[in-house]
């Protein structure tokens, strides 16, 4: 099909992608998993470091479970951090501690209450479950207590009447739904889950821009100057191609050491190799053509040449290529961490939480390890969707 008259090929590929609705909705996927990576733990619904509320006598529970649960208020110093070390810490502390309950009752001032997993029946005062005071900082007065407690992270004192103790007393019990059930330490799946986003898509956009930015600089030099440049480029390329991908990357994290940001560089470092073949064969293929010899004669530089004019006409490969180099990146990553050399344990990633949950793969538990899989098969198949209909927009003969 002929490009359309007066319409720039950006528009014309734009249009085209319009029209395409496996593109849309593998797009609508990548968007909404990278939001949920990016708002993280303001939309999750265990919103502490990691995601890692444990509370082991629920654990296991299946999806839809229902748990009371006894909130028992810290008394220190708590302030909640801004947007951006929410972000960097993964979440925020939480101000309370927790007891799920199979049954309690509260009577006056005191809630009698019997523990999951407990025979016995404890009990406690309201003004220790709401306020969490340690012995000798409240003191029994006529009309209430009074009491020292910390609010909006300052210590203020305070007089609390038996009438609103017994107001605030529903603050003792809470209740808590676990839409995805709970793993084998208690902790709310469908909050791991979503916190797994972030390592996943995270070693997808730094690894590929490690890879892009060595693979189209080696590439670009190999293609356009050839020779001894291209031999000796390509030797390299060749020796690492030889090397087996997760061998490589094993090799790297080992002598980098394991944890959050080595991984990133282990992957990216290892998929810069099929970009710089494809980015030398086309730049091979082009640097012949009329309007490189055009530029060459107007006495353009060669940095020139390579960025402005080479580079445009050959980014529709490289993106069909990239998109499955992000993919291959997830999949990396989730191996490693299933291998234990990648994402760190208590840090979320789908790759290890497959490894936690793998041995209940026979049981009524297989979602457990299940459901992280089809979280990397849909994503890994978002990104090769999407690349193959870029592709498709983006060549000019269609």
């Amino acid at each position: 099909m002929a490009q359309k008259k007066g319409i720039s090929p950006e528009k014309l590929a734009f249009q085209k992608l319009l029209k395409n609705r496996i593109a849309q909705l593998s797009f609508g996927v990548i968007l909404l998993i990278t939001l949920t990576a990016i708002l993280g733990p303001f939309v999750r619904p265990d919103h502490s470091p990691n995601a890692n509320t444990q509370l082991l006598s629920i654990s296991r529970m299946k999806p839809g479970f229902t748990a009371n649960l006894l909130t028992f208020r810290k008394n220190e110093a708590y302030k909640r951090p801004n947007f951006f070390t929410c972000i960097g810490d993964g979440g925020w502390d939480n101000c309370s501690n927790y007891i799920p309950l199979e049954s309690w009752e509260i009577k006056s001032d005191s809630i009698f209450y019997k523990a999951t997993g407990e025979d016995e029946i404890s009990s406690s005062h309201l003004v220790d479950v709401l306020y969490h005071l340690a012995d000798g900082s409240y003191k029994k007065t006529s009309s209430g207590y009074s009491v020292e407690h910390y609010k909006g992270g300052e210590l203020v004192s305070e007089n609390v009447s038996t009438e609103q103790l017994a107001e605030n007393s529903f603050q003792a019990v809470t209740q808590q739904t676990y839409l995805l059930g709970t793993d084998k330490y208690g902790r709310d799946y469908l909050s791991r889950l979503m916190a797994g986003t972030v390592i996943s898509i995270s070693v997808g956009f730094i690894a590929i821009f490690i890879s892009l930015l060595i693979g189209i600089l080696l590439g670009l030099l190999a293609g356009y100057y050839r020779g001894k440049t291209d031999d000796f480029i390509m030797w390299f390329i060749n020796v690492i191609w030889s090397i087996p991908t997760l061998l490589m990357v094993m090799a790297i994290t080992l002598v980098f050491g394991k944890g959050f940001w080595k991984i990133f560089l282990a992957v990216g470092l290892t998929m810069w190799v099929e970009v710089a073949r494809i980015v030398r064969g086309q730049v091979i293929a082009e640097r012949e053509l009329d309007y490189v010899t055009a530029a060459r004669s107007l006495g353009f530089s060669d940095l020139r040449i390579m960025l402005k004019h080479i580079l445009p006409n050959i980014f529709s490969p490289v993106i069909v290529v990239t998109a499955a180099n992000f993919a291959a990146a997830i999949l990396i990553e989730a191996g490693l961490s299933f291998l234990g050399i990648g994402a760190q344990v208590p840090t979320p990633s789908w790759g290890n939480m497959i490894k936690e949950h793998y041995a209940y793969i026979t049981t009524d538990y297989a979602y457990l390890a299940i459901l992280p899989g089809i979280c990397i098969m849909i994503l890994v198949l978002a990104f090769m969707l999407l690349g193959n209909a870029l592709r498709d927009a983006l060549d000019v003969k269609s």
